[in-house]
């Protein structure tokens, strides 16, 4: 199993991971190094701990409402596919309208036409 070293706070850690996550692996370490550096400062030297454990709040925070606006997108979509699918329907509905409408006008106008071929001294 391949393992990569990741610096957090200054500190140095070797992380296992899957085959081809290793640079997954090196860019989430950054970016929780770069949250627990944005707490440092704003609150200065509070503790290795105190700093991890905020980090990782913040980052559950920002997953929480990235949830959020997954939920809310998907409803949307949701939303909007309904909104497709009436409105297809509807298109449907009103060709067949609008072909029986044709069918019959056609129809008026071939016995209008018969009549109109009729010779008139009978």
């Amino acid at each position: 199993m391949p393992s990569v070293m990741v610096t957090i706070n200054g500190k140095n850690y070797r992380m296992a991971c899957d085959e081809g996550q290793e640079t997954h692996l090196e860019e989430l370490a950054k970016k929780l190094d770069g949250y627990v550096n944005h707490l440092k400062g704003s609150f200065g030297e509070i503790g290795d701990q105190r700093l991890t454990v905020m980090a990782g709040i913040m980052v559950t925070d920002e997953l929480n409402e990235m949830k959020s606006k997954v939920n809310s997108l998907e409803a949307d979509v949701s939303a909007l596919r309904a909104k497709r699918d009436a409105v297809l329907g509807e298109k449907d509905t009103m060709e067949s309208n609008v072909s029986a409408s044709i069918i019959e006008a056609s129809k008026k106008l071939e016995a209008i036409a018969a009549k109109l071929s009729v010779p008139l001294d009978s």
